[in-house]
């Protein structure tokens, strides 16, 4: 069974910066997962914002390149989002996914495991 538990999420102003954190826990080569962050805000569909694979390629939604950053701790277990610059329309709920698939590209990547999410809220 694989849990993801994510943190650090909250209330900024536009321009403002959050690090999300999601700590991986349960029976599962952690090292070897496909990892992402994906996001939803009220009235919209679920969106991909990053995926970081085993080898530490990364890949980006185009409305997050340059201002978020995805990151991973393989010995802590640990998936990191730098998120900079936000701006309103980043606000969502956002969750951690896990996979052991070969799949770890946006729009494509599919997630097996999900967390309950961490709530970014920006204000103007």
């Amino acid at each position: 069974q694989v849990q993801l538990l994510e943190s650090g999420g909250g209330s900024v102003q536009a321009g403002g910066s959050l690090r999300l954190t999601c700590t991986a826990s349960g029976a599962f080569r952690y090292s070897s997962a496909c990892m992402g962050w994906y996001r939803q805000a009220p009235g919209k569909e679920r969106e991909g914002v990053a995926t970081i694979d085993h080898d530490d390629d990364a890949n980006y939604a185009d409305s997050v390149k340059g201002r978020f950053t995805v990151s991973r701790d393989n010995a802590k277990k640990i998936l990191y989002l730098q998120m900079n610059n936000l701006k309103p329309e980043d606000a969502a709920m956002y969750y951690c996914a896990a996979d052991l698939g070969t799949r770890c590209t946006l729009p494509d990547a599919i997630f097996g495991y999900w967390g309950q999410g961490t709530q970014v809220t920006v204000s103007s």
